[in-house]
């Protein structure tokens, strides 16, 4: 028997040579990194060549901090590889995508949960709020190509904006679910008024607001010392780790103001961008935050893989598969397509940027730090479905990313 921690050093050596090759060996192939990823993880785990059991149920504070890193470090590597710079018409798409196809895939998922899985109101809301965000993570096969590179049709860019800013606005309603989870223990079937006032000015208006601001002048702090000094500035040292510096600072001083910190992660990307656009030092940041993203999407990907070979999705029911389908087939390309009315875009376009919502980490971060930070009696339910509209997710569009995309160009 190989002993515990070589197993996990030769299973991190393996993944880390992975990280390096896959993406070059799947360039031309109708295949993701993530099903290979997810795969392998099955496999190691499903012939017991690693004893270990990485079912979520049991380390769900371990799976929040872990999946909680990878967003983090996504969300600086997205916002950087924007070229387009913010405004109102220039993010035109991003703000229907944000206003319109997101609330509607809340209530849709949430009124699934709760009439047809029969969940209690305050995990069908929570399971809404996990599974309507976009993933940064898994979707870079649709996303802008690096900074200066180019690529940045509507398509990819709505789909790597939209990604950036609606896993940080997606948390209000997870702070809902919240509430109402408190509110059933407390033998009330509703919120108060107070309670939803509370929700409505700390968990919306201060944590959003808190979370931009902190983002905005972190980024421009950032810029000054990255871009600003005559002699001593970061740029010159083109060290990619900065990247990681940035992402850390943005993220803990707006938690420590009781902000969105994944909102602030990507604002500060964007408005440090925004200090130097053509700054080749830009590309560096990037594909430093790049790597170690994948380092650790490799390591979540192949964990979860392993929870499905070790009996994730054993109390899985039919409903429930029809469900998950329904999420990643019908609920967000109908919600994406509604919102994207009168947009002025081709129905091609309309129809990629509807059909590649994602879902990924961001949703297994979401139902960890709700069932960490909430009163809720059980939380099987809630990852079986999780991981069940992941896995569809990470099939379907793994496999159609790349034709598309090849589509795409040529049209």
């Amino acid at each position: 028997m190989i002993d515990a921690y070589i197993a996990f050093l030769l299973g991190l050596g393996v993944i880390v040579l992975l990280v390096a090759w896959l993406p070059l060996a799947l360039k031309a192939a109708p295949l993701s990194l993530s099903i290979v990823c997810v795969g392998l993880g099955a496999g190691l785990f499903g012939f017991q060549f690693l004893e270990f059991d990485p079912d979520p149920r049991t380390y769900d504070t371990i799976v929040e901090k872990l999946c909680e890193a990878v967003v983090i470090i996504s969300l600086m590597g997205a916002g950087l590889k924007i070229d387009r710079r913010i405004g109102l018409r220039a993010w035109a798409t991003t703000w229907r995508l944000l206003a319109v196809a997101m609330p509607v895939t809340i209530l849709a998922v949430t009124l699934l949960g709760f009439y047809v899985l029969e969940l209690p109101i305050a995990l069908a809301l929570l399971l809404g709020a996990a599974l309507a965000p976009t993933d940064p993570v898994l979707a870079s096969e649709v996303q802008v190509g690096p900074p200066r590179a180019g690529r940045e049709d509507e398509v990819r860019f709505a789909l790597t904006s939209e990604a950036g800013l609606n896993d940080g606005l997606a948390f209000p309603f997870v702070h809902l679910a919240l509430v109402f989870g408190a509110a059933a223990v407390s033998s009330s079937a509703w919120p108060s008024g107070a309670e939803l006032g509370g929700w409505l000015v700390g968990d919306v208006l201060w944590r959003i607001g808190a979370g931009v601001g902190i983002g905005w002048l972190v980024g421009r702090a950032l810029g000054w010392l990255t871009f600003g000094r005559a002699r001593s500035n970061l740029s010159g040292t083109r060290d990619g780790l900065v990247a990681i510096g940035a992402t850390l600072v943005a993220y803990t001083c707006a938690e420590i103001c009781h902000g969105y910190g994944f909102l602030a992660v990507f604002v500060a990307a964007i408005v440090l961008r925004d200090r130097e656009r053509n700054h080749e030092y830009h590309e560096a940041l990037h594909d430093f935050s790049e790597q170690i993203e994948r380092l650790l999407m490799m390591l979540v990907l192949v964990l979860f893989g392993g929870a499905i070979a070790t009996g994730l999705f054993a109390s899985v029911t039919w409903t429930d598969c029809l469900v998950a389908l329904a999420i990643v087939l019908v609920i967000r390309p109908l919600a994406g397509w509604i919102s994207l009315l009168g947009s002025g875009h081709s129905a091609k376009t309309r129809g990629l940027i509807s059909f590649f919502g994602i879902r990924g980490i961001g949703s297994f971060y979401y139902i960890a730090y709700g069932v960490n930070h909430g009163e809720f009696v059980t939380s099987e339910k809630l990852w079986a479905i999780t991981g069940l509209v992941v896995v569809i997710s990470v099939l379907i569009h793994g496999i159609s990313a790349t034709p598309a995309m090849r589509w795409l160009d040529r049209a």
